[in-house]
């Protein structure tokens, strides 16, 4: 198929693009990578009257590191493609859950056009990048002709394909937190094929006292647990009373029973590698 007539903007400034969501009524898109967005609009699950695209905007295109009085971060600009941020120099020491997770996004084709605040904005419960942002307490930014805001990851993704997004607003950058001392990462998925979606993925965190685990592919959003001082013959426990909690459903590609196995198992396959990985 093909999409219904729209009108397209290449803009050359943030401040044009913003201007003409303010304008549209909400019936404009931005473009930035569009490896989901032109599917959608061409199986017309989409429609829009325009099509903003930012992918051109110098200004956008950044990572740069942040230093705050709370947290330090990484800020990618909502056009870097996943393919920039796979290849920064300083990923792996400083964002190693970024790095175990990049490889198992779509295909290198699809990473050299798809960009970071793209797959956020997209909001899959299945996608890699939403579920570390969870994981990791990470935050976007989101602009329009009236001001800017951020929004923690928890505010940000609302459901499945859903956001806080309103209809002025685009987002224009995300913060993942950098690693803190003493503290390890994994990150596992199992999906039909390399590059598909994932029928469930895990990333954990583990410092001394705690462990956070998070979950994709299950619930209508990236779900994360954090337990303290959790005693390793607790864990299995821990992880079914999670798996559980998720629900899940059955479909074409799983059933929910399976996908709680997979919880647990994979659970305790990332938590005991990040165990392993701070040491």
């Amino acid at each position: 198929m093909k999409p219904r007539e729209f009108d397209y903007l290449p803009a050359a400034t943030v401040d044009e693009a913003l201007a003409a969501l303010a304008e549209s009524g909400g019936e404009a898109k931005i473009l930035a990578g569009g490896q989901s967005l032109v599917a959608m609009l061409n199986f017309r699950l989409v429609e829009v009257a325009l099509l903003i695209d930012i992918s051109r905007i110098a200004k956008l295109s950044y990572i740069r590191r942040l230093g705050r009085t709370d947290t330090e971060a990484i800020e990618i600009g909502a056009a870097t493609t996943q393919a920039e941020l796979q290849s920064w120099d300083g990923l792996a020491a400083q964002v190693p859950l970024l790095h175990a997770a990049l490889p198992h996004i779509g295909h290198f084709q699809t990473r050299n056009r798809g960009t970071v605040c793209g797959s956020l904005a997209h909001a899959d419960p299945s996608s890699e990048l939403p579920l570390c942002l969870a994981v990791l307490g990470g935050e976007v930014v989101l602009r329009s002709a009236r001001g800017e805001r951020t929004l923690a990851a928890d505010e940000f993704q609302t459901g499945m394909l859903m956001t806080a997004r309103r209809d002025d607003e685009m987002v224009v950058a995300a913060r993942y937190p950098l690693r803190r001392a003493g503290e390890g990462f994994a990150f596992h998925e199992v999906a039909p094929r390399r590059g598909d979606f994932a029928i469930v993925s895990v990333a954990a965190v583990v410092s001394e006292n705690s462990i956070r685990l998070g979950v994709g592919g299950v619930a209508d959003r990236p779900a994360v647990r954090r337990w303290d001082a959790l005693a390793d013959g607790d864990l299995d426990d821990a992880l079914n009373e999670f798996a559980w909690q998720l629900g899940g459903s059955d479909d074409i590609h799983a059933s929910a029973r399976y996908r709680r196995g997979l919880v647990r198992r994979l659970g305790r396959r990332a938590v005991e590698e990040a165990r392993a990985w701070r040491n």
